[in-house]
């Protein structure tokens, strides 16, 4: 390990990390990797050997690892394999677990965890209390029962448009909207065509964990429910 007087002067004005996420989403998004049959062991001994020529592609997996690290929305493994060709569902949920498998064997503060349809990179409930201390406590306010009446909408009928939860509720929702986005209990997911005005909204991560989800499937089922 390099002492730190070896490593030289620190940049004067270091990337945010939001900066950095979102070059390192564009170059994923340039290259064009190939999953080859030779498989990672294969890449890793060449890129160890010093060979001449093009440079050798990161493995799948460390791909799956960067593009979680970037974040967004889920990853899903249609998602993945724009990054990587001949990337298959199966390869995929190896490499998820491969990773997870690595970072448990570590006791990594995170884990890749299943969203909705895809999968995000997140820290283990233990270490959740850092993020508190980095940032400060966030006080959970008691919603309204016409924010929870807006926020149960888009739960079960994500996504969901603006138009659509006034049209449900009978009332204009969108300080009722916005006052939840500020709660990181729902969020933007996806933007209508570009012609149309409207934007639809669906739940996030924070949300499972509010109210002690998995995922969106554990979400009461009952006939009341159904008919919202």
């Amino acid at each position: 390990m390099m002492n730190p007087s070896e490593s030289g002067p620190e940049p004067a004005n270091p990337e945010p990390v939001e900066i950095l996420g979102r070059s390192y989403a564009e170059l994923l998004g340039q290259q064009d990797w190939q999953v080859d049959e030779g498989g990672a062991q294969e890449q890793s001994a060449d890129s160890a050997s010093g060979a001449p020529g093009s440079p050798v592609p990161p493995a799948p997996a460390r791909i799956v690892e960067a593009l979680l690290f970037v974040g967004g929305p889920p990853l899903t493994a249609v998602r993945a394999a724009e990054a990587i060709r001949n990337f298959t569902q199966a390869q995929f949920q190896e490499a998820i677990d491969r990773l997870n498998e690595e970072y448990r064997s570590q006791a990594r503060p995170y884990h890749i965890q299943a969203e909705s349809q895809g999968y995000v990179l997140t820290l283990r409930p233990r270490y959740r209390p850092v993020v508190e201390k980095l940032y400060g406590s966030v006080r959970e306010a008691r919603l309204s029962a016409a924010a929870i009446d807006a926020l149960a909408l888009v739960a079960y009928r994500q996504p969901v448009t603006k138009q659509e939860i006034d049209s449900l509720r009978g009332a204009e929702s969108g300080p009722l909207l916005r006052q939840l986005i500020r709660r990181n209990q729902i969020a933007i997911i996806h933007r209508a065509e570009a012609e149309q005005r409207e934007v639809s909204y669906g739940t996030t991560s924070r949300f499972l964990e509010l109210f002690n989800l998995t995922s969106l499937d554990d979400l009461p089922r009952t006939e009341d429910l159904q008919i919202l």
